[in-house]
Parts: C-alpha cells; sequence; structure tokens
C-alpha cells in the first residue's frame, strides 16, 4: 500500500513538474507575443481583406483587447508542441517502445495541421466571407462601420475552429491505434458523418452556397484522407499486435 501511494506521488510530482514547464514556456512566449503583436496586426490590417474597412474603437478598451488577443494567440501557438511534448513524456512510460515512437510523431503533425486549418480559413474562406458581408450591406444600403475589435473578433471566431477541426486525420489515426476506430466503422458511419459535416459548415459560414461549398467539400475530403489514414494505422496496429503475440510465444517457448 506505502508502495502504491508513494507511486502516485511520484506521478502527481512528474505531473508538477511538467505543467510548471508549460506554464513558464508560456508566460515567456506571451512575453515574446507582446513584441510580435503589433507586426501582426499591422500586417492583417494592411490585407486585401481588410482595405476599406475601418478599424474604430468603440471602447476605451478595444485597442488593448486587440493586442493582448494576438499576444495571447501567438503564446498559445508557440507553446502548443511544448505543451504536447510535456503530455506525451507523461504518459510515455506506459507505452510500448513502438507507441512511444508513434505517438511522438503526432506532435508535428498536429502543429502543421493546425497551422493549415487557419491558413485555408484565412486565405481561402475568409476573403469570401469579407466579400459576401460587404456585398450585402451594400445591396441593403447599409453604412459599414466595424470596430476593430469586432473585425478580429470575427476573423478569430472563423478561423481557430478550422485549426482544430483539421486535426481529425491525426485523431482517427490516435483512436485507430488504441483499437477504439477502425476503418469499417468509418465507412459506416460516413453517411451520418457527413451530415455532421454540413451541419457544422453551416453554422461557421453565411447563408451563402458558393462559401458553403467552400468549407463543405474540404471537410468531406478532410473525413475521406481520415479513412485513409485509419487504414494505414489499423495494419500498423495488426502488424504490431502479430509481433507481440509471437514474441510472446518464443518467449513461452524459452521458459519451456
Amino acid at each position: 500500500m506505502e508502495d502504491q501511494t508513494q507511486s502516485i506521488y511520484d506521478h502527481l510530482e512528474e505531473l508538477r513538474k511538467r505543467i510548471i514547464i508549460t506554464v513558464v514556456f508560456l508566460i515567456l512566449s506571451f512575453i515574446a507575443g507582446l513584441f510580435l503583436a503589433k507586426p501582426v496586426i499591422v500586417f492583417l490590417q494592411h490585407a486585401p481583406e481588410a482595405q476599406g474597412i475601418p478599424m474604430n474603437a468603440f471602447h476605451l478598451t478595444d485597442p488593448l483587447k486587440v493586442y493582448f488577443s494576438f499576444a495571447f494567440l501567438i503564446a498559445f501557438i508557440m507553446t502548443s508542441p511544448l505543451a504536447l511534448y510535456q503530455l506525451w513524456a507523461f504518459v510515455s512510460p506506459g507505452l510500448f517502445e513502438n507507441e512511444r515512437k508513434v505517438t511522438l510523431s503526432y506532435i508535428p503533425s498536429v502543429f502543421i495541421l493546425f497551422l493549415s486549418g487557419i491558413s485555408f480559413s484565412y486565405f481561402v474562406l475568409f476573403p469570401f466571407v469579407i466579400d459576401f458581408v460587404g456585398n450585402l450591406a451594400e445591396s441593403l444600403n447599409i453604412q459599414e462601420m466595424y470596430g476593430a475589435n469586432q473585425y478580429f473578433s470575427f476573423l478569430f471566431q472563423l478561423t481557430l475552429p478550422f485549426g482544430f477541426v483539421f486535426q481529425l486525420p491525426v485523431i482517427v489515426l490516435f483512436f485507430t491505434r488504441l483499437g477504439m476506430l477502425n476503418p469499417a466503422m468509418l465507412v459506416q458511419i460516413r453517411k451520418y458523418a457527413y451530415f455532421v459535416l454540413l451541419v457544422i459548415a453551416g453554422m461557421i459560414t453565411p447563408p451563402e452556397i458558393i462559401s458553403h461549398l467552400m468549407v463543405t467539400v474540404p471537410l468531406l475530403l478532410l473525413y475521406e484522407f481520415s479513412i485513409i489514414v485509419s487504414r494505414y494505422g489499423y495494419r500498423k496496429r495488426l502488424q504490431a499486435e502479430a509481433k507481440r503475440l509471437l514474441e510472446e510465444a518464443q518467449e513461452s517457448e524459452k521458459v519451456e
């Protein structure tokens, strides 16, 4: 009982150490973000999508909110690879050697897919949404008067979700390697998954068919790609299980 209690305390101490490392790096990244936020904001203000949109401040604290929002976002992006590594390092002692290598390879994939989702949303979807809203306001004879805080908040709301949605292949691969998913299951629930993705696309795009298709089609392709990834992961899982069973059989023969 004493050994078990000591083991729990060791795990908690290990977890505390890794959380402290992550928090310290987050703070340092936030300080760096305070220096990087201004050039990023200026760059986005001069982007073609922002041309003609007056960046008003309707509240005294709006510039401060925008500035700190970007600083925190930069800190989050900079810290996420380290946070994922600390999570991997905490759970890796309970994994097999091949599982350690596989799960470690997820970290750059997660980071790259997150940036890819944000890039797709900003460079492809966001300009269409801005044009649609501007044309709608013009057709209704409505004078556009946006605040900087509202503009950048809308930018975050539209782009950040795609960073997480683009994690679908990695999530599918992870659960496939754990044995909780398989390609046949993904194919079987495909029509339900398509319906969910259609709903998600409808929630994050304006009621305009082109923008809706620009989101829906990549999401459906992403799901199909996830099935391909799941097949790869499923084969690897079967191979790993066969290898483990063979090694266990060989060990049993040696013992006998």
